[in-house]
């Protein structure tokens, strides 16, 4: 878990801007640091407009040493989401992890590795487990709700990583169809649907002596039955 105190820091650039005429460059410096090459310019600018007014205007001076400082202040937050730092895990509050994942690139479920699912978004290991699971069997993710529908990941998990997160299309993912059918047909239907007997037969029975599947992960963890042998229905 990341030090609480991350985003409570108030990082020495930002005191460095409460410094008249040059506290400027302060700001400029906090836009090499995070590659922003908009707070450059805006630190530049600071600085040129004290020294062009600082012989002409004191209340411009003050009014414009004040515009820095709370600029300064305004950008801490963002500065502190761009450097946070890649080998600490990402916070659990949702705000703060859009914050950062705002600047960072973003994970292809279908594509990204093991490594990235649980390092980069955080995810539990038995989740990435079973998206693995799924991938290596062939099946494409299209969607932060599929997630969820097949492989039962609490929506309170995919709405803080949804920032993150990006799907590959495949068209062979196209469909109008829902695996949820397989709750409502016989042993015939599913036959019917390309299934192979045993293995209809098999997610029935399991299904008469259960109650109902809650996810394509479900039904493999449940009857062991590989993915490939239905994913044609999702």
């Amino acid at each position: 878990m990341p030090q609480p105190s991350w985003f409570d820091q108030t990082p020495a650039w930002v005191w460095w801007s409460c410094f008249p005429v040059l506290g400027g460059g302060a700001i400029a410096y906090a836009g090499v640091k995070s590659g922003s090459n908009i707070w450059i310019g805006v630190g530049a600018g600071f600085i040129a407009a004290a020294i062009i007014l600082s012989p002409i205007s004191d209340t411009a001076i003050l009014a414009i040493w004040t515009a820095q400082v709370a600029t300064a202040f305004a950008l801490k937050r963002s500065y502190l989401a761009k450097t946070y730092p890649k080998d600490l895990a990402l916070p659990e509050d949702p705000n703060l992890f859009a914050a950062i994942a705002a600047h960072r690139p973003k994970v292809d479920i279908n594509t990204c590795s093991k490594n990235d699912l649980v390092n980069v978004l955080g995810l539990p290991i038995v989740y990435a487990n079973d998206i693995d699971s799924l991938r290596d069997e062939g099946h494409v993710f299209t969607s932060i709700e599929e997630l969820h529908d097949i492989l039962e990941i609490p929506n309170t998990t995919l709405k803080k990583i949804e920032p993150m997160v990006v799907f590959s299309y495949d068209y062979r993912q196209e469909s109008g169809y829902s695996w949820k059918r397989i709750n409502s047909m016989n042993v015939d239907d599913l036959i019917g649907l390309g299934i192979e007997e045993s293995a209809a037969k098999a997610i029935a029975a399991e299904r008469q002596l259960h109650g109902e599947f809650k996810s394509i992960m479900d039904i493999k963890k449940r009857t062991g039955i590989p993915f490939s042998a239905y994913r044609h229905l999702t």
